[in-house]
């Protein structure tokens, strides 16, 4: 019996076991949670869990010699001839293995066969593993778990940290040695974060391309000028809210980062016009994206970016109180911004009429020109600048409430026959007044019509503006009260293209009268249409689409007037394939629709039926059974 009891064979130990004298004692153990990036081996479960001898009545158990006697040097030592998996493996068994593990770079990792070793560096180094952690899930000791589990894998080339006390220098220490192939790191929120973590990232991710650093009130310019220096295949630069981030880091980017290609600044105070242009100057033949907002920059910057940016193809300019009128001046008339192809204003005072002629002469490759909040800029402006861009092809205004009908119908004759989209939001200068200009050469470029929240726009406007444009596919015309069959209907008789995507939503005063004018007359190309909150729109609307709309994949009818009766006509059309329907908020919808809808379900993949008070519970599972290919929204 004794033999028996002291028997110590291979399986008699638990492989996979605790190694610690006292195993209950918390501190020693990693809980990682349910999602880690380490490798855990398949264990089976121990038949003795040690060896016992006999003595008298009693049993005493042998006190096995444990791993972690050993000094982290030895450990160390153990864990750099381990491969990639076994590596994971062990970083699983306490905080103290994936320290000493997570502190291993590459180039203290040894392998049996050097052929080996050579292969897992070419993978690693391809970087194409993506992480995420936020909120109490990013901290020190998941960084340092991606970063021993990541590295068997392919090498960790995205990491986006989000929202946390928990994250300091060491967990990014953890990455930088573990992630050498680290191209685009995202720095959210995380007020713990300082200098020092961008310095270990520095050292260590020389291939970073991509940074985004966002509320880090810790990281200065000291931290910028350090990892300027060590990666120089820097392209992508955000940085927003960063109080201690000023003139000095914007210069050493300008100076070490001579791939620069984007470059976003946002709300940093010690911003300003010395460290805007140094960045621009020092760039001048990279540089392709600038994004501006919220800074205390003056007409100096503008300057420098119209004069430097030879290559620059983006600029977004937002909320820049301190800009007048001479810096979009000087800006277009510096001649520098020949390729410049996308131009966006948001609430910028100092954008007037002629700022925004001389932009319009000073970039003659400008295609896409949006403007938001400028209050100071009027029709006399916008058709200057209409005129002078030759091969503008995009408009979009915003809440410009100085343009009227004359600005936006005299952009219309004077673009040229480029221009293919056109788009007023929340412009509150219209007035719905029969201009009766005499007769005018159509812009048959246009393509694309968006007029949302005009509350002065009507069937006047919309009449004329059928004669204008002939070739309109995509029209949205949402919130506009003011316009009724009488406006609508002339506009789709001068359309000669073929609607393709048609949103009437909000248009209250809309009845099925525009709808059938509208599935007989471009029913053979309809694809998109939005009649939500159009109650006047009822059953004869959704029989006329049945019966003419072949190619129609989305229709929203949420908010009208449609009944069961309705929803039979689509169903018992042989030739509609629908695969988003929307009918939100009908009221007489009911559970007798539920053989209606089932047989539309055989093509849908969107369905909602949301405030359909009439519609049982029941009845929203048996679609839910049934349709189990179609996302339902109840």
């Amino acid at each position: 019996m004794s033999k028996l009891f002291g028997f110590a064979g291979d399986d008699d130990f638990f492989p996979g076991g605790s190694i610690y004298t006292n195993p209950k004692e918390p501190s020693l153990f990693l809980s990682l949670g349910r999602h880690v990036d380490v490798y855990f081996p398949s264990n089976k479960r121990s038949r003795i869990s040690a060896p016992f001898v006999f003595s008298g009545e009693r049993f005493e158990q042998k006190r096995q010699t444990s791993i972690e006697v050993l000094p982290d040097e030895c450990l160390f030592e153990i864990f750099r001839h381990l491969q990639g998996e076994e590596r994971s493996a062990c970083a699983c068994v306490s905080k103290r293995w994936l320290g000493l593990l997570s502190n291993l770079s590459r180039d203290e990792l040894c392998s049996k066969d050097s052929a080996v070793q050579v292969e897992d560096q070419e993978i690693e180094g391809d970087g194409f593993l993506s992480r995420s952690v936020e909120g109490k899930k990013a901290s020190d000791i998941r960084l340092a778990a991606i970063a021993v589990g990541t590295a068997s894998r392919g090498g960790l080339g995205k990491l986006s940290i989000r929202g946390s006390h928990r994250v300091t220098a060491v967990g990014l220490r953890a990455i930088a040695r573990g992630c050498p192939s680290l191209k685009a790191l995202s720095l959210w929120n995380l007020p713990s974060v300082s200098d020092e973590g961008l310095f270990v990232i520095a050292t260590g991710c020389n291939m970073l391309e991509k940074l985004d650093l966002c509320g880090c009130p810790a990281i200065s310019d000291k931290g910028l000028l350090e990892l300027a220096k060590n990666c120089p295949n820097l392209t992508d630069i955000t940085i927003e809210s960063c109080s201690n981030i000023g003139n000095e880091g914007l210069q050493a980017i300008g100076k070490y980062c001579a791939n620069l290609k984007s470059i976003s600044i946002k709300d940093c105070s010690a911003v300003g016009d010395q460290g805007i242009a140094s960045l621009v100057s020092s760039t001048t033949y990279v540089l392709t994206k600038v994004k501006l907002q919220a800074l205390n920059i003056t007409d100096v910057s503008l300057a420098v970016i119209g004069h430097y940016g030879k290559a620059v193809t983006d600029i977004v300019l937002t909320s820049l109180p301190n800009v007048s009128e001479r810096g979009f001046w000087v800006m277009g008339n510096g001649h520098g911004l020949q390729k410049l192809k996308s131009f966006t204003v948001t609430s910028c005072q100092g954008m007037t009429d002629a700022g925004l002629e001389a932009v319009g002469k000073g970039c003659p490759n400008l295609r896409q020109f949006c403007l938001r909040k400028c209050a100071f800029l009027s029709d006399n402006g916008l058709v200057s600048f209409v005129k002078t861009s030759g091969s503008l092809e995009s408009v979009q205004l915003e809440e410009c409430h100085r343009i009227t009908q004359l600005g936006f119908f005299g952009s219309l004759l004077n673009c040229g026959t480029k221009l293919k989209a056109f788009s007023l939001v929340n412009c509150l200068g219209f007035r719905d007044l029969n201009l009766g200009l005499p007769q005018l050469s159509p812009c048959e470029s246009l393509r694309s019509l968006t007029i949302r929240n005009c509350p002065g726009f009507g069937d006047a406007s919309l009449a004329l503006l059928g004669k204008l444009c002939p070739q309109l596919q995509h029209v949205e015309l949402s919130g506009l009260q003011g316009v009724s069959d009488a406006g609508f209907i002339p506009l789709l008789e001068s359309s000669g293209a073929g609607m393709v995507k048609v949103n009437l939503s909000g248009c209250v005063n809309l009845s099925d009268k525009s709808v059938l004018a509208l599935t007989e007359q471009h029913g053979w190309t309809l694809e998109v249409l939005n009649l939500e909150g159009c109650g006047k729109i009822s059953d004869s609307s959704l029989a006329a689409i049945a019966e003419n709309c072949f190619l129609i994949s989305e229709l929203d009818v949420s908010k009208c007037a449609i009944s069961d009766s309705g929803l039979v006509f689509l169903a018992c059309s042989k030739q509609i394939n629908l695969q988003i329907f929307s009918a939100s908020g009908c009221s007489m919808i009911s559970d007798k629709s539920l053989p209606a809808l089932v047989k539309l379900g055989h093509s849908l993949l969107g369905l909602n039926l949301q405030h359909c008070n009439a519609i049982s519970a029941s009845t929203i599972d048996l679609l839910v059974e049934r349709l189990w290919r179609c996302d339902i929204l109840s």
